[in-house]
């Protein structure tokens, strides 16, 4: 079983090393242990090069099917240790960055206060992964379709805006916007993902619905999104994001609402897992949420 887990730690990091820094091991140990798989299989799993590692379709099959199987059987080894004394193992979530900032970490320092023998492991990530096939207890993001054998609970507030704000020197000296079709005359701080796609700029009002795609004259990926408020702060341009990342700089006056009678509202965001099995950690922080919206 630790070989399997050794396995399965290269195939997510996609190299020896990564993989030892992760588990805390050397990679000719590493290297080793999948040797030795390897052989009690009698098949191989990867393929090495001097810059790569890559799964063969046998080392594809065995990590898709034992990956849900170690995850069961850690949460099966959790909850043995949890029923005999206090709550203990680990909560390990997948999440996309734009709860980081505000939503999750007060909820994370809540739930450690009264379970301190639980351990979180948080991997930020803004794509839509198998969060089982990931290794992790549960996923949280924003509204997207999920699989059918998959339960959503709600976390952090129910409804979110996207903001449009500018520095009150840039308003002075190129005017304040009064129609979203307005913005593709203005100097715009756009925000990127990592899959490569922009974060849409959608606008309602009075039933009217209008999408635009400024070029931008600044791009940045969305972990970047504390420097791109600040370049907002700075009279670059006018940027659109979250509403509750924006409040603090409108109360201190170094943004201004940019027609904020047209921001688009959306669902908050979902924490999602497997139906076919939780751990002991996550039962446990499933309902500290439910108690937290209460």
């Amino acid at each position: 079983m630790d070989d399997l887990s050794i396995f399965l730690a290269v195939f997510r990091e996609n190299g020896f090393r990564a993989a030892a820094k992760r588990l805390g091991l050397s990679p000719s140990t590493v290297s080793e242990r999948i040797s030795a798989l390897e052989s009690g299989l009698g098949v191989p799993l990867l393929v090495r090069t001097t810059r790569s590692v890559v799964a063969t379709a046998a080392g594809r099959e065995l990590a898709e099917r034992m990956s849900p199987l170690l995850g069961e059987m850690r949460a099966v080894f959790e909850d043995v240790a949890s029923s005999l004394q206090d709550l203990r193992g680990v909560l390990k979530l997948n999440v996309t960055g734009a709860v980081m900032v505000d939503i999750l970490p007060p909820l994370i320092d809540r739930f450690l206060a009264r379970y301190p023998q639980v351990r979180i492991e948080i991997m930020v990530e803004d794509r839509l992964v198998d969060v089982t096939a990931a290794g992790c207890d549960a996923g949280i993001r924003y509204g997207e379709h999920l699989a059918q054998d998959t339960i959503a609970v709600p976390i952090g507030p129910r409804s979110q805006q996207l903001a449009l704000a500018a520095a009150p020197s840039y308003l002075a000296s190129r005017g304040t916007p009064s129609h979203p079709g307005e913005l593709m005359n203005h100097d715009c701080i756009r925000l990127r993902y990592s899959s490569g796609a922009m974060v849409n700029w959608d606008f309602v009002k009075n039933g009217e619905t209008v999408s635009i795609d400024p070029p931008g004259r600044l791009v940045i990926g969305v972990d970047g999104v504390a420097a791109a408020i600040n370049l907002a702060r700075s009279g670059r341009g006018i940027i659109a994001t979250f509403e509750n990342w924006l409040h603090p700089h409108f109360q201190s006056g170094d943004l201004e609402p940019v027609l904020d009678e047209w921001w688009d509202t959306f669902e908050g965001p979902w924490l999602y897992f497997s139906s076919r099995f939780m751990s002991a950690p996550l039962r446990v922080f499933v309902d500290f949420i439910g108690q937290e919206r209460e």
